[in-house]
This record gives structure tokens, C-alpha cells and sequence, in this order.
């Protein structure tokens, strides 16, 4: 499951609306809205997570949280470290074989440090 596909998911049930009736609306099948919601489907398009959220009703800081979300929900993302240092490389590495086995709160941990580090250095 992806960040965007879990919001997306509680969004639509929040609101008593079914899977075929979001489908139904943006013209997409109910298999597609499924896989966004599963994240067996990539991030949508800008133009879709648009659609979604005009949908949903969703404006200001609740529609640049489901974008935003959208952007990060890539379910296969690729980190190209090929000009990174070793100890950036070796950290690729072990995200990339040792991911599946974080629990969520691993997770939040991790990427909490990493912004904070990111910010600490800009």
C-alpha cells in the first residue's frame, strides 16, 4: 500500500462512498482505483490526483496533503547513488534489501531523521 492509496482509501470510505462510484466519476475502472488504492499501480497523474480531489471535495491543506502523498507513492522507487559516497551507497543498499522487513513505525522513524538531517544541512 502506498501513502496515497491508504489517504485516498480512507477519504472515500470516511465519506460512504463505494470504489465503482469514484471509478464511475473519473472514468477510470474499479480495477485501477483498487490498484491505486493497494499500490499495485505507480503514483496517479497530476491531473488525476486533481480529479480525485475536486471528487472528494477536498480543498487548501487537505488537497496539497493528497498531492503531495501522491508524489511520494511511487511503489517502486529507484535511487540512483552512482555519484553519491560509499556510505550514501551502502545506505541505498540496505534500504533497498531491507525495507520490507521495517514496521511502519521503523519507517516513520527513519524518514523523521532523514528530514531533519536534509534540513539540518541546507
Amino acid at each position: 500500500m502506498t501513502p496515497f492509496g491508504a489517504k485516498m482509501r480512507d477519504l472515500r470510505a470516511a465519506r460512504g462512498l463505494t470504489q465503482q462510484q469514484q471509478a464511475d466519476a473519473l472514468g477510470v475502472s474499479k480495477a485501477y482505483i483498487s490498484s491505486l488504492e493497494t499500490g499495485k499501480r505507480g503514483r496517479p497523474s497530476v491531473p488525476l490526483v486533481d480529479q480525485i480531489c475536486a471528487w472528494l471535495g477536498l480543498i487548501w491543506d487537505d488537497a496539497e496533503e493528497l498531492k503531495t502523498l501522491a508524489a511520494l507513492s511511487h511503489p517502486k522507487p529507484t535511487i540512483d547513488a552512482s555519484q553519491a559516497s560509499a556510505e550514501a551507497v551502502r545506505l541505498a543498499n540496505l534500504m533497498a534489501t531491507h525495507i520490507d522487513r521495517l514496521d511502519p513505525e521503523s519507517c516513520q522513524r527513519l524518514a523523521d531523521q532523514l528530514l531533519v538531517e536534509v534540513k539540518r544541512q541546507v
